[in-house]
């Protein structure tokens, strides 16, 4: 495949090799999809999921199996190395100074960074920016509440969205109420995930829990078959009290809202789990920014893309297996 103006050498070099080997490409909207060199070289037929993407900013072609292999045992069967992903590497600046050069080995600054943010610097997103809306035009309205109950179906609480008329538009806000018994609360609830009673179903039966952002992603999911739970008040409120509920699961599927915040908390949350269930995968959506957007653009859930750097690291098995405390 000849690179247009927008595709750089590397996508020469990657695209030339896995067509030599496996064959022609399917051009997609966002990927161009090859048989997969590691699980699909047999020779039998096979629905291509290799994807492969230039992005022009970095100067680099992305290699993406969808079934979880490697990209560097993609590129070691296409003899290839992982500097050929890119245009060209960084130039280095030759030691002028006339000094001896510090022996003792210098740790890179990339190797300085957190998984995490390696992840976000990968994904390239903006500076964050929240236009302003003006002042306050009216008073909020109650679009939807989500009720969080207890194993046994009695409510503890709800998460209640609204929508907020400004100057210039509209914004949502979330408040919790909590279920005295007797009556509502404009106060907190005990950290309980979302459809627990389900949740606790699904673990014990073995299903693969999702793991959102939102309840409205998990509403998602559940339409489309799937189990699946949340925290209260989105991004950054998760807690070892929600994770104890999901404790000897064996695969959970943490889907990130692709922005900082949601990257943060898909982590956080990974953190969590990591060593008290089965296997953890990171996931985005492939358009918009969460799973509700992805479902809503036609995507299935096994069209979901990994999140770099976090799911890698979070798929393996932890070193040590943790102690598992799990809620009664």
């Amino acid at each position: 495949m000849e690179p247009t103006p927008s595709q750089g050498l590397s996508w020469q070099k990657i695209t030339t090799a896995l067509t030599a080997q496996m064959g022609p490409g399917r051009s997609g909207p966002r990927w161009t999809n090859f048989m997969c060199p590691v699980h699909e070289a047999d020779g039998r037929h096979h629905n291509p999921s290799l994807g492969v993407r230039y992005d022009p900013v970095q100067g680099k072609t992305i290699v993406r199996c969808w079934a979880g292999c490697d990209d560097r045992d993609v590129l070691d069967q296409l003899n290839l190395q992982v500097r050929d992903m890119w245009d060209r590497l960084p130039e280095r600046n030759p030691n002028r100074s006339g000094h001896r050069p510090d022996p003792r080995p210098q740790p890179r600054r990339e190797e300085q960074k957190s998984l995490l943010d390696k992840a976000i610097d990968y994904a390239g997103f903006p500076t964050p920016h929240k236009p302003s809306l003006g002042e306050q035009t009216g008073p909020a309205e109650n679009v939807h509440s989500y009720l969080y109950r207890w194993p046994d179906g009695r409510v503890e609480g709800a998460v209640i969205r609204q929508r907020v008329p400004y100057e210039h538009g509209w914004g949502k806000a979330f408040t919790q109420r909590h279920w005295n018994g007797t009556e509502w609360e404009n106060t907190g609830f005990a950290p309980l995930p979302f459809l627990l009673p389900d949740l606790i179903d699904g673990v014990r039966a073995g299903r693969e829990i999702y793991l959102c952002e939102g309840e409205q992603d998990v509403l998602s999911a559940v339409v489309a078959g799937q189990i699946a739970t949340c925290n209260a008040m989105g991004a950054g409120s998760w807690t070892p009290e929600h994770s104890r509920w999901l404790a000897g699961a064996g695969r959970v599927i943490v889907v990130a809202d692709r922005d900082r915040p949601g990257y943060r908390h898909a982590a956080k949350v990974a953190e969590s789990l990591y060593g008290h269930v089965g296997e953890i995968r990171i996931l985005q959506a492939a358009t918009g920014k969460d799973l509700t957007d992805h479902i809503g653009a036609g995507h299935g859930l096994d069209e979901l893309e990994l999140v770099p750097y976090l799911d890698r690291h979070y798929r393996q098995p932890a070193p040590q297996p943790r102690e598992i405390t799990r809620s009664r």
